[in-house]
């Protein structure tokens, strides 16, 4: 007897449970938990990071990420209104900065910040500084494609609406498009806010003081102390404290606007 499409899905899919509950049974069985118990949940290297892993390195990772951000979501702003202006010299400005810097590695640009300026211009930043100028720098450039989208997304009806009441066209972008587009853009850019919290680890570079240290320099410090690589997954939870509460924070964002997706390119769907 033929079995019905149904049956079949349903026959198929009980297979494939089948398979994953026959690997997790063969891998528990042949694993050496003791031994993995003291690579990965060293207690005695758990104990040594506290408090400072939440004390220095989580904090600085936070603020790192928060000045980076800001600095981003500024200057983002103004390139996605260069790339819409209607001055020429303004879109190529505003074009020729963001393919450079989402063409060029965040680890060039965070060297560039903090080697390079003093030798260009004369100019030493200090460590937060260099932080928000190439963590935002790198940020705004995606910020900005993303940003131009919500605006091209705003419906024209609103901006003609707006102009017939007298509007300018400066009050009609800062009122009318301006905070309709960020209601549509802020799951893209809560998801922006997670890549920069992970590119915050690029800071290992500038040979920071233990009080300056991020997760990921701190995790690779302790490790260097460590009989296991416990620092890390330390580190990796860390990070997690962080980026979790922000991917489920984009996906309620993402339904609250009607589920419209950005592409890095700059397309709405």
């Amino acid at each position: 007897m033929a079995l019905s499409k149904r049956q079949r899905a349903r026959y198929l899919r009980g297979g494939q449970y089948g398979v994953l509950v026959l690997v997790v049974v063969v891998a528990a069985a042949i694993a050496d938990w003791g031994q993995l118990r003291k690579a990965f949940f060293n207690t005695e290297s758990i104990k040594s990071m506290f408090p400072e892993v939440i004390t220095v390195a989580l904090k600085n990772t936070v603020v790192y990420t928060a000045v980076g951000f800001g600095f981003g979501l500024l200057l983002g702003l103004l390139l996605a209104l260069m790339r819409l202006s209607s001055v020429a010299p303004y879109r190529w400005i505003a074009i020729v900065y963001i393919e450079i810097m989402r063409g060029v590695p965040a680890l060039l640009v965070f060297i560039a910040v903090y080697f390079g300026a003093p030798i260009a211009f004369q100019i030493q930043f200090d460590l937060l500084s260099t932080v928000m100028i190439a963590l935002g720098g790198v940020g705004a450039a995606y910020m900005a494609e993303t940003i131009r989208a919500g605006i091209q997304a705003v419906p024209k009806g609103q901006i003609e609406a707006a102009r017939s009441l007298g509007m300018s066209p400066l009050r009609t972008n800062l009122t009318v498009v301006i905070p309709q587009a960020f209601r549509i853009v802020l799951p893209p850019l809560t998801n922006e806010l997670i890549l920069l919290t992970k590119d915050s680890s690029l800071i290992y570079l500038l040979g920071v003081a233990r009080d300056q240290y991020e997760l990921t320099k701190f995790g690779r410090e302790a490790l260097s102390r460590s009989p296991s690589i416990t620092p890390l997954v330390v580190a990796g939870l860390s990070y997690l404290i962080i980026t979790l509460p922000l991917g489920h924070l984009s996906r309620r964002l993402e339904r609250r606007t009607g589920g419209k997706k950005i592409s890095v390119d700059g397309g709405v769907s």
